[in-house]
């Protein structure tokens, strides 16, 4: 019954109205997203793992923001950041505790940062901060 009803359910994917110019991108997972996509400020429901920052890497955005996933061993959940700033690319990530994973909506509401690369870093963001505020 649990994989029927999961089987329903559709992935958000949404822009946000709340910030100058376009808007965020919330996408439930990163593989949502499109060529159309480049230079977004995106927001996943998506752990930032190694298979997170292949699909990251697909299009050039100007910040991606994941869900640390509890970071896990070895920094699993958060290894996205490393290999996204060592393509030049923005990313943070925001904590497990603050916004469910899988949920771009709670994430872009209610996440605070919990860890960012050196180039979020370099346009404002920091670990503590509301993500939502920020990105305003």
């Amino acid at each position: 019954m649990f994989f029927a009803v999961m089987d329903t359910v559709t992935p958000r994917r949404e822009w946000t109205g709340d910030t100058a110019g376009a808007g965020v991108l919330l996408v439930d997972s990163i593989t949502q997203l499109e060529a159309s996509d480049a230079g977004a400020i995106v927001v996943t429901g998506s752990h930032g793992g190694s298979s997170s920052a292949s699909y990251a890497l697909q299009y050039p955005m100007a910040l991606v923001v994941f869900n640390d996933a509890g970071v896990g061993k070895d920094q699993a959940g958060i290894v996205a950041l490393q290999l996204l700033q060592q393509q030049g690319r923005a990313a943070a990530a925001v904590a497990h505790h603050s916004a469910r994973i899988g949920d771009a909506m709670d994430g872009w509401q209610n996440g605070v940062l919990s860890h960012v690369n050196a180039l979020a870093a370099a346009l404002g963001l920091r670990p503590g901060s509301l993500l939502r505020d920020v990105l305003r």
